[in-house]
């Protein structure tokens, strides 16, 4: 798929949480307005920060979808992990208003109208919401959008909080005990800034440009499969993500005796080996070492002129040896 359609498959899908988050808002906003429902309001506030943060999403991917440039010299990638952390911290926020209104009205419970009609708009919405939130999470997933994939959860969270309030709520309509509903909001209040503190610390992570150990493991054994024998070590294997990009360093060691255009097409060879295991855009940078006597019995060059030492094992590329950034120690 040409990267133009993966941006705008991602833009058209935020577009349409975006109007839908808006018209769940403003149901939920009529169901506690017929019901004076503390529970239900609990759901129209998390419904705010949907649609804040719904607005956020849809101006952080198109700017992420912007081509890099003097400025940016590694893209925009980076303001949708920005933006998901300020989803993260609205969420956090969204749960302690909610539990604060929960217990001022645990002392003082107003009187409840229109239950049914109530838990028949929550209901709807939590549905719309986790099947808003599979399809954000899917199209994250493949097209490698933190946004859309952090917005996603967040929606199916919702759907979860839901589907306790709901419960809650029929408890309230079966049993007429008023102050059920100021627990059903702590309860689930609890929940959303739970669902706000995963976010918040995912996002930093990726802010933080902290290292993804999965997809380093799966580089090094990808490498280590297609090893050229004239790859005599790879070490400082480092991965950054911006947005959908990933950008490689890693230092190649090879002969020391062949000239820079060979050691260009190892280079070359090393990328396409990456790239065809992944639908990112990724951009290398790839520094060459010379190898040195002491890797001569790590190395499969049968017809080496300058060896010092016979062939007696491969230097296994385990993760930990992959990353050292001094990887040409063979200890």
């Amino acid at each position: 798929m040409m990267a133009t359609d993966k941006h705008t498959i991602k833009l058209a899908v935020q577009k349409r949480i975006v109007i839908i988050s808006v018209i769940l808002f403003l149901g939920k906003l009529i169901a506690y307005y017929l019901t004076n429902s503390v529970g239900i309001l609990t759901d129209a506030l998390e419904s705010t920060v949907n649609v804040i943060t719904g607005f956020i999403s849809l101006y952080s991917i198109s700017i992420a979808l912007k081509p890099r440039d003097v400025d940016h010299p590694f893209g925009h990638g980076k303001i949708e992990s920005l933006s998901a952390s300020v989803e993260g911290f609205l969420i956090l926020l969204a749960g302690l208003i909610i539990i604060f209104e929960a217990v001022k009205r645990l002392f003082n419970p107003p009187e409840i109208h229109q239950l049914d009609v109530g838990i028949i708009i929550i209901s709807t919405a939590g549905l719309i919401n986790y099947i808003m939130g599979y399809f954000s999470i899917k199209t994250g997933r493949k097209h490698n959008s933190i946004a859309l994939v952090a917005g996603g959860r967040h929606l199916q969270s919702d759907t979860y909080s839901t589907i306790g309030l709901v419960a809650g709520l029929l408890i309230l309509l079966i049993t007429k005990i008023v102050w059920l509903d100021s627990m059903v909001a702590i309860i689930f209040g609890s929940i959303i800034i739970y669902t706000g503190y995963k976010i918040l610390k995912e996002t930093t992570s990726n802010l933080m440009d902290q290292a993804d150990i999965k997809i380093l493991e799966e580089m090094t054994e990808i490498l280590w499969e297609k090893k050229s024998d004239l790859w005599i070590n790879i070490h400082n294997l480092k991965l950054v993500k911006y947005g959908d990009a990933y950008h490689i360093d890693c230092d190649l060691t090879l002969p020391w005796y062949i000239n820079i255009s060979d050691a260009h097409k190892e280079s070359e060879s090393l990328m396409t080996t990456i790239s065809e295991h992944y639908s990112n855009s990724i951009d290398f940078t790839i520094h060459t070492d010379a190898c040195y006597s002491d890797l001569c019995k790590h190395c499969r060059i049968s017809d080496c002129k300058v060896r010092t030492q016979d062939f007696v094992t491969d230097l296994n590329w385990s993760f930990e040896r992959t990353v050292k950034t001094n990887g040409n120690n063979t200890s």
